[in-house]
């Protein structure tokens, strides 16, 4: 069991859906774009009087409006990186509301510490970067108050998003884990709220996601968001792997969108790596050669081969994996000593603790004993660059570089190569050109675990902890002739020039809307407690079944029809003991008792258990078997209504079974008198369904000329006869009564699972077809609040009991017998 993350402060607010009073300052549809930081720089002024603020160019957020309709306001909610008085907050407040539509949430510093400094950069980024803490110097055990603080510091957000959103008209587009609860603090006030989701780090494989204590808790919490964006298919697939293994949701992909089914939403994934902003970049660039900073680079560095990489100084970036790669390369290919240098450049840290200590010790280490063991007369093999450097002076690096190398251990994105292959393009007529020949040439050495990776097919792609292969990789890229060199470089100038950030943010944008167009068409209503809530998203027909209504048409009625499922209808789905209580013998035995009803349970289990079972009810019909077996009464025959007879078929399909059975740990065989089932509820849930569709697929080859259908259900796969199902067999029931003379002026139907669905699809049809008459009520009613075919739901089984001892007590008692005397 996981650890209930119940937090007090999740349900002070009320779960309806509310109309916020704060109206759009504009007619058309805005977009409140939520991340842990604004796009903004904060300044003290030199009269130590307040606040300067301008807008932070290298903000991937600030650029995210290139892709949005031009008519589109933008409104931005997050934090500032400076701490702000108390006193000063709300004059800050409004001064970014009028001139920059920026919100700022301000976090209490102790919420602060705990929410980012502890629970992200200790907890979640470690375990989204496959880091366990397998001991107590090995990482950061969970702490309860870390979390409170990370659900504390969301609801703050949602707070300042309630306070200028107009949910009928606005869009919410929330950013990366800091933010990963915060869309069921927006789900319960606005059921209908248009909203999506982009994790811009990776999200770990299942077996690593699972280790976190409020697992479950996370997961249903993005599953409020319309639509869920990542970087690349690895990380959906593990968010799908997760939504399948720990909650039981199998995703479905419809014309090429991917799609979660989710009490009756559905929740889009969407895969679109992010990119850059192509216009910064370039005009970075003609800066940096204005004032001749590419120049005076290209001089310190002339008659060298430079290597360049720009990292973050975080344990997963695998600096000290390049030194050594780098030290091996000079090793192995001593001809490089004296013409090779590295330029490492090192962002400053974003989190703090022992690990970021403890790796700038190796780091610096390894370039002391790099550059004393190749150290040449004007030439130093390591130039370590550990300070902040401003995008015009990494341009200049860039456009320098023969070769940029990337080799950390886990990455979520890292736009570092789109921005060198921009820079190596460089502008026509300056000194940002690749070389004097006007060849535009750029080389990469990527690690394969990095999101950008799989968009660069002509970058050398290396397993960072291979050392050896690495320094084989480095070699080959600054050896490799300069035609190679081009039309590697020409294939990704193509793809990063026409998939920067403003595309990036138009297709998830686009994707949005899709996903959200049926929002205001359906009913929508939230159930649930803490973070079990979730929005239950059904036809605008469907409807709780009234007792009164139903009550009503009974009374009325001369013929009616009553078809019951057993399973999940009758008795609950989790029973363990599947024998009819005497209270459902007595409803049954009751309504049969009334010469106006004809009742029918139709079950997908074997005659013999089902006749044993309801052997007192002598009027009542039964249908096993999905209808393949039928009986009227218990003093008729049992009809076979299945087209066929020959169960030859079942020589061909159990042996197959056998096969997986035994090759599938937990699954089981169901041998029924007309059918096979395949269980493998029991089996590991993914191996499980991966061997159902092969079995499917096994089973349709070998019996294609068989007069069988071969279906899967949840979690089965059955092989029975052709032109049987509940569907056909209620149709059945009804042209009997209907050529009897006793055409069904009243018909209730109520079953629970997928089955059940074609009895409702035929009752749906039925007036149509001349099956019922224009007056005849209807009934077809499912058990749950789910999607289904049936008009009307009831709860649970109870609602169900409770429901059928309401129409006996309307139910006429059977005339007395006349007494002769």
């Amino acid at each position: 069991m996981t650890v209930a993350g119940v937090i007090s402060e999740l349900d002070d607010d009320q779960a309806n859906s509310v109309t916020s009073d704060v109206p759009s300052s504009i007619v058309v549809d805005r977009i409140i774009i939520v991340a842990n930081q604004l796009p903004v720089k904060a300044k003290r002024r030199s009269d130590n009087k307040g606040w300067s603020f301008s807008w932070d160019e290298d903000s991937l957020l600030l650029h995210i409006k290139d892709g949005l309709p031009d008519d589109m306001e933008v409104i931005y909610i997050g934090s500032l990186k400076v701490e702000v008085d108390l006193s000063e907050q709300d004059d800050v407040s409004q001064l970014l509301l009028d001139k920059f539509k920026c919100v700022p949430a301000f976090l209490p510093p102790d919420i602060l510490s705990k929410y980012y400094h502890g629970f992200c950069k200790q907890h979640l980024w470690p375990l989204f970067h496959y880091m366990l803490p397998y001991s107590a110097s090995h990482g950061n055990r969970f702490d309860r108050s870390w979390w409170e603080a990370y659900v504390a510091a969301n609801k703050i957000f949602s707070q300042k998003v309630i306070e200028v959103i107009n949910p009928e008209d606005d869009y919410v587009w929330i950013h990366d884990y800091h933010l990963m609860v915060l869309p069921t603090f927006l789900r319960r006030r606005f059921n209908r709220l248009r909203m999506g989701f982009f994790l811009h780090s990776p999200f770990p494989s299942s077996e690593i996601y699972r280790t976190l204590p409020v697992r479950e808790e996370i997961l249903k919490a993005l599953l409020n968001s319309d639509l869920i964006g990542f970087h690349t298919f690895d990380y959906a697939r593990h968010f799908l792997s997760c939504c399948s293994r720990m909650l039981g949701l199998e995703y479905q992909s419809k014309r090429g969108y991917i799609g979660l089914e989710y009490y009756g939403r559905t929740v889009g994934i969407k895969i679109m790596p992010v990119g850059i902003h192509m216009g910064q970049i370039e005009t970075v660039l003609q800066v940096a050669d204005k004032e001749r900073r590419i120049g005076e680079l290209k001089q310190q560095f002339e008659g060298k081969t430079v290597l360049l990489g720009v990292d973050d100084m975080d344990i997963f970036k695998g600096v000290n994996l390049k030194l050594l790669a780098l030290e091996e390369m000079l090793k192995q290919h001593p001809k490089w000593q004296g013409r090779a240098v590295l330029v490492q450049i090192a962002n400053p840290a974003r989190g703090k603790g022992k690990d970021i200590e403890e790796i700038q010790e190796e780091i610096q280490t390894s370039i002391k004993r790099i550059n004393d063991k190749f150290r040449q007369p004007g030439y130093e093999p390591v130039v370590f660059i550990d300070r902040p450097v401003s995008l015009s002076e990494r341009t200049a690096y860039y456009s320098v570089a023969e070769c940029v190398v990337v080799t950390a251990v886990r990455d979520g994105m890292n736009l570092t190569p789109y921005e060198y292959i921009v820079c190596r393009q460089g502008i026509p007529g300056s000194d940002c050109t690749a070389d004097s020949n006007g060849l535009k040439r750029s080389m990469l050495v990527v690690s394969e675990f990095i999101g950008c990776s799989p968009s660069l097919s002509g970058a050398i792609r290396v397993n960072p902890w291979n050392v050896e292969a690495t320094a084989e990789a480095l070699n080959e890229a600054i050896s490799m002739v300069d035609a190679e060199k081009v039309l590697r470089h020409e294939k990704h100038y193509k793809y990063v020039s026409t998939h920067d950030v403003a595309y990036w943010s138009r297709s998830f944008f686009q994707d949005l809307e899709r996903t959200c167009q049926d929002h205001f068409r359906r009913r929508c209503w939230g159930i649930g407690l803490s973070f079990g809530f979730r929005v239950v998203a059904l036809d605008p027909n469907f409807r709780k079944l009234s007792m009164d209504s139903i009550a009503a048409s009974y009374s009325r009625a001369k013929n009616r029809a009553i078809l019951l499922d057993y399973d999940g209808t009758l008795m609950p789905q989790t029973a363990i003991n599947k024998v009819p209580s005497p209270e459902v013998i007595s409803i049954i035995n009751s309504l049969c008792g009334d010469e106006r009803n004809t009742v029918f349970l139709v079950s997908g289990r074997g005659r013999d258990s089902l006749g044993q079972w309801f052997s007192p009810c002598e009027k009542l019909g039964i249908a096993a078997e999905h209808g393949y077996f039928l009986r009227w009464s218990a003093d008729k025959e049992w009809d076979v209504v299945g087209q066929s007879n020959d169960f030859q078929w079942m020589q061909i399909a159990e042996p197959v079974m056998k096969q997986y059975t035994e090759a599938t740990d937990g699954s089981s065989i169901e041998t029924k008198e007309s059918a096979l089932v395949w269980h493998h509820r029991d089996a590991d849930l993914g191996f499980g369904s991966c061997q159902a569709k092969e079995m499917l697929d096994h089973l349709e080859s070998v019996l294609a000329n068989e007069p069988v259908a071969v279906k899967s259900g949840q979690f089965i796969v059955e092989v029975k006869p052709q032109g049987v199902s509940k569907g056909l067999i209620a149709e059945k029931i009804f042209e009997t009564m209907a050529e009897s003379g006793r055409q069904a002026d009243f018909v209730l139907c109520v079953g629970d699972d997928r089955s059940d669905e074609d009895m409702f699809e035929i009752i749906g049809n039925a007036i149509n077809s001349g099956i019922f008459s224009s007056s005849t009520e209807v009934y077809a009613c499912t058990v749950g609040q789910k999607p289904s075919k049936a008009k009307y739901y009831l709860d649970d089984t109870t609602e169900v009991r409770t429901m059928l001892h309401a129409l006996v007590e309307e139910s006429t008692p059977p005339p007395s017998p006349e007494i002769v005397t």
